[in-house]
């Protein structure tokens, strides 16, 4: 599929300066950065012979992957088939999914899901039979769930008690991956930071880059607060290409009471037959759409925006009330709890949602083994572009994409490390300087830049986006850089803040860039999808004069 390539200006090649002679050095094999399921997954694909490593930022039970609520896709009913589920990715994709790519993971599907099972993962029965649930934009039951509506839960814990038993693995929990180690065009490593030990240089034979999204960068989101980008900057910054950056997802239902956190209601919801009415109680999808309520999340999304401008009223709601109350409490126990803390039924009341951004569809370019265009890097998991979900990812095939490229990136990143020598000798890396700034012991209100950096991407980056305010944005998140990204700060929550503006500055110029609607990117200015303009945005750093 054709490509377009654009830059964009870097201002730092490291977010901190180093000394190597000043900084402890560790040695491995594999290095795996991020525990979600991805990242365990090609953990546990690692020869057992070699060493890993896995770095993850947060405790493991936190990482994005175990707050997936829906489910895991695949074709495990025999009335089903592969050919099915290719299509519906591929209509779901508009466009740009690679049709290898989607082949190679859907039949992989049923093998991955029954792998996650013998590692204990107690997914929902009927009669005996894995319980199947359809989901927007699949023409099929085929969504496999655990818990209800905790499949992450479940599937993480299964995964990473098998990760914590595997003696070749070792796992560095609330550890901060600053930035990938990279000599002579090839990744060695990267440095990490945690609150014991401060930075570390973790040399490694082969990396894999598993850090998942980026939902935190805009203020309406699904995503826990740790899903900042970091994965997709510190790739950039090593001279990585990403690829279909405007792409991200918004999922339509998130739970929107003033003043909570947001929360996600699952897609699942509407599987098993809720309905979506406006505030004067009229169902409204059937109006933008034939398949309604199922119709795939983009154009939920795009709808329920379209009908809160409507009826100017701040959401929608899901009605549950016609279905069976026993089924939706056994269904659906987590979101019943959590409506239930808000004093909401969720079998009668009127649940209020509006969409929030969910998944970053875009990522680090990587081929059909998980291979980056940085030597020695692989990656897998939402961090990633495959070319498996086009233009929209169909609902719950994001966890199956993570097993599916862990595995690949875990036993291609064995392999090549199997073939290195043992070489305890850390590279010539020389010693990062910044230039001093007059303003630099000058304290930043972090949380505020932060707050104001979310509401922008929200207003001016988010469902429905035009020049005017593309452009708006793009100016305001060069201006923070200048003086936010040129600073040396000394904490994650710092580092988050300046992976997130980066990221912030490449999805803007790709939606700038990609002048038609598709999929999730909906341009107000250019409502039309356009044949010329199906091809992906690639981007890659523009080195500027401070890159030391």
């Amino acid at each position: 599929m054709n490509s377009k390539q654009i830059r964009v200006p870097l201002i730092r090649r490291y977010l901190v300066p180093f000394d190597p002679k000043r900084v402890p050095h560790l040695f491995t094999d594999v290095l795996v950065i991020g525990g979600g399921i991805a990242g365990i997954r090609a953990a546990l694909a690692v020869d057992p012979s070699l060493r890993t490593v896995v770095v993850t930022k947060d405790a493991l039970q936190h990482s994005n992957s175990a707050y997936a609520q829906g489910g895991i896709a695949g074709v495990l009913d025999p009335l089903d088939d592969f050919a099915s589920h290719v299509s519906d990715t591929i209509s779901a994709g508009k466009g740009l999914c690679h049709p290898d790519v989607v082949e190679l993971v859907i039949r992989e599907a049923p093998e991955r899901i029954r792998e996650l099972i013998s590692y204990g993962a107690e997914f929902d029965k009927v009669d005996g039979q894995l319980a199947l649930t359809l989901e927007g934009g699949h023409s099929h039951a085929r969504v496999a769930h655990a818990l209800g509506d905790a499949t992450g839960q479940e599937v993480m814990r299964a995964m990473n008690r098998r990760a914590s038993e595997a003696p070749h693995i070792d796992l560095w929990q609330k550890t901060f991956t600053i930035d990938l180690l990279t000599c002579d065009g090839v990744c060695r490593g990267a440095l990490v930071w945690n609150a014991s030990h401060g930075r570390t240089f973790v040399w490694s034979k082969q990396t894999i880059l598993c850090t998942g999204g980026a939902g935190a960068i805009y203020r309406e989101t699904t995503n826990p607060q740790i899903a900042t980008a970091d994965g997709h900057a510190l790739a950039f910054r090593a001279g990585c290409e990403v690829r279909d950056m405007e792409f991200m997802q918004f999922h339509p239902t998130v739970l929107y009471i003033a003043g909570s956190s947001r929360y996600l209601i699952s897609e699942a919801v509407r599987g098993e037959g809720a309905t979506l009415v406006d505030c004067n109680g009229h169902r409204f999808m059937f109006d933008y759409n034939p398949a309604g309520e199922l119709a795939p999340r983009d154009v939920v999304s795009q709808a329920i925006t379209h009908q809160m401008a409507k009826t100017s009223h701040p959401c929608v709601y899901l009605d549950l009330s016609h279905i069976n109350a026993d089924h939706v409490r056994k269904r659906f126990p987590h979101i019943r709890r959590v409506c239930a803390d808000f004093g909401l039924d969720l079998t009668t009341d009127r649940v209020p949602v509006r969409p929030g951004a969910h998944y970053m569809v875009g990522g680090v370019t990587t081929d059909l083994d998980g291979r980056t265009n940085l030597p020695g890097l692989w990656a897998a998991g939402e961090v990633t572009s495959t070319g498996l979900h086009g233009a929209n990812r169909l609902a719950s095939n994001s966890l199956l994409e993570g097993v599916v490229f862990g595995l690949r990136c875990g036993q291609n990143a064995s392999a090549a490390a199997a073939s290195q020598p043992d070489d305890f000798t850390a590279p010539r890396i020389p010693s990062v300087v910044h230039p001093r700034r007059s303003d630099g012991d000058e304290q930043l209100d972090l949380v505020d830049i932060r707050n104001a950096l979310r509401s922008l991407m929200w207003r001016n980056v988010g469902i429905s986006r035009n020049e005017h305010d593309l452009n708006a944005a793009r100016q305001q998140l060069d201006f923070w850089a200048n003086y936010v990204c040129r600073r040396d700060l000394a904490e994650p929550a710092g580092w988050e803040l300046q992976n997130m503006m980066l990221i912030g500055r490449v999805m803007t110029a790709a939606a700038l860039e990609r002048r038609e609607s598709r999929g999730v990117h909906a341009r107000s200015d250019f409502p039309e999808t356009s044949d010329s303009q199906r091809h992906h945005i690639c981007v890659t750093a523009e080195t500027g004069d401070d890159q030391s």
